[in-house]
């Protein structure tokens, strides 16, 4: 049996971000009908030690059904060593036989469609006349949500703020567009899309610092004990997640606003793929603050990589290998 291996340069070569903005938008809308099936990722978090492994299992049917699998290491404190937080692989197997058909690199996957996710938010809540783009954090995430979100909206204005200035400023010298500010408020306020992507544990944007009408991505926080927005954001915006199952248990931003009595058990209005099926409202005024909720989906990385083993099939691209 051979199966194809795609590097992080096959990944991030294949997977151009506005090709992998319709995956998502497919892969969402195929969750929403019921045509997958995703449930919770399973996360290994020995004690004591410093990072964890999460599980990411995913079937989507269809005329030529998947299983897929992401296992991947989260370790916070990479980036200090110049790794990315995410190190893993995402597997493909065929649903007919179970064969495995692609072994592909999971940070550049996670990395573009996590970013493609936020665009599909973002073209669906954000005002249209969206204009200046704030980016908390200079990572990864940073840098691939600097490419989608303006092809979801034409941005001439994008504000970027980090821990570590010398990050901010090396994405700044890439793109006219970015100015380096000195702090998250100064980036936020009269920000119309707000895009966080850090690993803080504590809150860095705050209520007061937002304006009406805006649309918060809020990407950085995926597990139950950290959050980057305050309660009083929570309880001010209207809602939108990937997932309800998944917010509701490991989402840190909802969870603490609920725990803190900020909002109530269903605040969240709809997913993603509702509001593309047509089952669901997205923003209803203009001084709507809408926020979407991300935390990363498996069926975003089986769709992900049933386009990329089509797709390098196709083009004769990766590396085939006896298995």
């Amino acid at each position: 049996m051979k199966v194809l291996v795609l590097s992080e340069h096959d990944v991030e070569s294949l997977l151009t971000m506005r090709e992998c903005i319709g995956v998502m938008e497919e892969a969402l809308v195929s969750l929403a009908r019921g045509e997958a099936h995703n449930p919770l990722r399973n996360v290994i978090r020995p004690q004591n030690a410093t990072g964890f492994l999460g599980l990411m299992p995913a079937y989507r049917g269809g005329e030529t059904p998947y299983y897929g699998l992401k296992e991947v290491c989260v370790f916070p404190g990479n980036p200090a060593r110049g790794l990315d937080t995410h190190l893993g692989a995402v597997m493909l197997h065929s649903g007919e036989t179970g064969e495995l058909l692609l072994i592909a690199n999971a940070s550049a996957i996670t990395a573009i469609r996590t970013a493609a996710v936020s665009a599909v938010a973002t073209k669906l809540l954000a005002r249209d006349d969206a204009k200046t783009l704030a980016i908390i954090g200079a990572g990864v995430q940073a840098r691939t949500h600097l490419e989608s979100i303006p092809i979801a909206r034409d941005i001439d204005d994008i504000r970027i703020v980090s821990r570590t200035r010398a990050k901010a400023e090396a994405l700044a010298a890439r793109d006219k567009r970015l100015r380096v500010v000195d702090s998250i408020e100064e980036a936020v306020r009269g920000a119309d899309i707000i895009t966080t992507t850090t690993s803080s544990r504590e809150p860095v944007v705050k209520r007061e610092w937002i304006g009406d009408g805006v649309h918060i991505n809020a990407v950085g926080s995926s597990v139950a004990f950290a959050r980057e927005l305050d309660s009083a954001t929570l309880a001010a915006a209207t809602l939108f997640v990937d997932r309800r199952e998944s917010t509701v248990n490991e989402s840190g931003d909802y969870l603490f606003a609920l725990s803190d009595g900020a909002i109530q058990d269903g605040h969240i209005r709809a997913e993603i793929g509702e509001i593309l099926n047509g089952s669901a409202k997205g923003r209803t005024s203009r001084d709507e603050i809408t926020l979407f909720k991300s935390l990363g989906l498996a069926v975003e990385d089986l769709a992900s990589a049933q386009f990329l083993f089509e797709k390098a099939t196709r083009l004769g691209r990766g590396t085939a290998v006896e298995f």
